[in-house]
């Protein structure tokens, strides 16, 4: 067992708040302290300089890691002394809308940039992100670190998905577990179902989690309120139920305009249920299976609303194709890295941050000693 570190990890939103950035966290929190750490997770939303400051000094970590540079660094970066050599090491995992919303905003730019320059090791889980981060970033890809995520369940706490949504037994359910907010398209998905609907009554749909932007939650609750005849909305289905909830739905649906990795997923991929995604770079690889096996779900245009209506038609008229894919997302879910393998990879590159000084060549820590840029090359010969 690797000699036990002092660990905070700062995050928009932490357990049990159902949300991605949530569901990671405290993925790493439990597992991390399986491993023998020392490890605090504290949620930067709502939260003061001040009261950082404090968590700081009563803590005293050894690692500071950042999960989401600008909505984290933001309030990091409030603090005099957050980047003037301080007595911890800096570490950053970016969240999908750094790169691909974030880092166009002038305001926001120059606080990833500085988190990004004053970080020891940049934490990429997924191969589009290592891209991005070369792209945008060029002088800092030789801190970037590539960690496989992982995913586990938080309980078997049962939950009926089809009651709530008053399903009947002919009747095809799509799921969407995400925050609301822009960036995960809830209401323009909500509208799109409404047309497949038209088409096909006896679809059903169910929407999770909490509102994350109020004056789009508004909008959404109002929506969802006037297609009650078909749709629900769950501000809360605790992480314990997660398992149960996702054997109920037939297809899980996300749409967003920006992803990392998601969880979700990774977590339909898991419980076995085809995917309905839209087609941006973050939803490739878990979608299509990483060029290296069959699709776990179908890809829809966010910019066609008729592909949508046409993708999802396909996956509530063909029973066969949607046990496929689910069959398939099965298969590649058991072949991805334990939450013990993904904690074990963390405390490697917190190692490495700690004794190379910030420095170091792009690679993965899973045991396996191939750089990022060679596995970027790899992957380019390799369809998506």
């Amino acid at each position: 067992m690797s000699p036990s570190l002092r660990i905070l990890i700062l995050t928009p939103t932490a357990y049990p708040t159902p949300t991605g950035n949530a569901s990671t966290t405290e993925r790493w929190r439990r597992f991390l302290s399986r491993e023998g750490q020392e490890v605090l997770v504290v949620a930067t939303e709502g939260l003061s300089p001040i009261e950082l400051e404090r968590r700081l000094i009563d803590f005293k970590p050894e690692i500071v890691h950042l999960h989401h540079a600008y909505r984290t660094g933001s309030l990091f970066l409030a603090l005099p002394q957050a980047l003037a050599g301080p007595p911890w090491t800096l570490v950053v995992s970016p969240g999908g809308t750094d790169l691909s919303l974030d880092t166009y905003q002038r305001d926001r730019r120059p606080i990833i940039t500085r988190i990004f320059e004053g970080a020891k090791a940049i934490i990429a889980q997924s191969e589009e992100m290592i891209q991005q981060i070369g792209h945008s970033y060029p002088d800092v890809r030789g801190k970037v670190a590539f960690l496989p995520k992982s995913f586990c369940w938080m309980g078997d706490e049962a939950f009926d998905l089809r009651e709530v949504a008053h399903c009947g037994p002919e009747d095809i359910l799509f799921f969407y577990p995400a925050g609301i907010r822009p960036v995960k398209g809830n209401l323009k998905a909500l509208l799109l179902l409404e047309k497949v609907h038209r088409l096909r009554p006896k679809i059903r749909a169910v929407f999770s989690g909490p509102v994350i932007d109020k004056a789009y939650g508004e909008r959404f609750k109002a929506e969802v309120n006037l297609l009650f005849f078909f749709a629900r909305w769950l501000f809360l289905i605790p992480f314990q139920a997660m398992r149960s909830a996702y054997t109920g739905a037939d297809i899980v649906l996300n749409a967003s305009s920006s992803e990392g990795l998601s969880n979700a997923l990774l977590e339909a991929k898991a419980a076995g249920k085809p995917i309905l995604a839209s087609d941006i770079p973050g939803n490739r690889w878990p979608v299509r299976g990483g060029g290296e096996g069959a699709p776990a779900g179908l890809l829809f245009d966010p910019e066609s609303p008729e592909h949508f209506v046409q993708q999802a038609l396909r996956l509530i008229d063909e029973e066969e194709l949607r046990r496929a894919l689910g069959d398939n997302g099965r298969e590649q879910a058991a072949k991805m890295p334990t939450p013990e393998e993904e904690a074990r990879g963390l405390v490697q590159i917190y190692q490495e941050a700690l004794k190379q000084g910030g420095r170091r060549e792009p690679g993965r820590f899973d045991g396996k000693n191939q750089t990022g840029d060679q596995r970027l090359s790899a992957r380019s010969e390799r369809p998506l």
